[in-house]
C-alpha cells in the first residue's frame, strides 16, 4: 500500500499522528498526551476528510 497513517510517540511522550505517501510524510496532527487521541484525530480524518471543501486562495 502506498499510503498509510503512523503513530509515532515523540521525543516529549505525545503521540503524533503521520500520514505518509510512499514512505514520505505529507501532513501530520498535533501532539496528543495519549495514543487514543492520536487515534481519534486518524478517526476524524476519515470520516470528515473526504467531504470537506476545497477552497483556493
Amino acid at each position: 500500500m502506498a499510503h498509510k497513517f503512523v503513530i509515532k510517540k515523540t521525543d516529549g511522550g505525545e503521540y503524533r499522528a503521520y500520514f505518509k505517501y510512499n514512505s514520505e510524510t505529507i501532513f501530520w496532527t498535533e501532539a496528543y498526551s495519549a495514543k487514543a487521541g492520536a487515534r481519534n484525530a486518524i478517526d476524524s480524518i476519515l470520516k470528515n476528510g473526504p467531504t470537506a471543501p476545497i477552497e483556493e486562495e
